[in-house]
């Protein structure tokens, strides 16, 4: 495909009405998006070669309606891993002039404030949803975290 093939697509799609369109071939990949009435946005134009380069599959996240902390036991110890329930930015404490919601060593119940997880400007409260104490935190303050991710492990007994 050569430039004067690509420039035609373009007008093509955005007189179309076509807010986006994707195109794949063997060694090229085109995607064009506009903002409708003969007004493009973007265009994204990649080259690739095959035989170098090979696509990894589309997974897409899970949709998490708790923000609830979700507990799992770990195989080798008697603690109860709690795990990140959204994908954010994981935060020890509500701001940075306040102590963070809990150390190492505290004892917690449920309904406990663990941490707050920003997510799309939200900050989520994430509560525990075991009784026991704190034994590691095991993601530093202001990090990114995924869904699913161990962020304590708490002893429950």
């Amino acid at each position: 495909m050569d430039i004067k093939e690509i420039q035609n697509l373009i007008k093509f799609v955005a007189k179309s009405g076509a807010t986006e369109v994707k195109l794949e071939m063997e060694d090229i990949k085109i995607t064009i998006k506009t903002g409708g009435e003969d007004r493009l946005e973007t265009t994204t134009i990649v080259q690739q070669h095959p035989s170098i380069v090979q696509s990894a599959p589309v997974v897409q996240a899970p949709i998490v309606e708790s923000t609830e902390a979700t507990p799992a036991v770990t195989e080798n110890d008697n603690f109860i891993t709690v795990k990140s329930p959204i994908i954010g930015t994981f935060y020890r404490k509500a701001s940075p002039d306040k102590p963070a919601f809990v150390e190492i060593g505290q004892e917690i119940k449920e309904g406990d404030v663990l941490c707050v997880i920003e997510a799309m400007k939200l900050f989520n409260e994430i509560e525990s949803e075991v009784q026991g104490k704190i034994v590691k935190i095991l993601v530093d303050d202001s990090t990114p975290v995924e869904f699913d991710q161990p962020l304590f492990l708490v002893d429950p007994s």
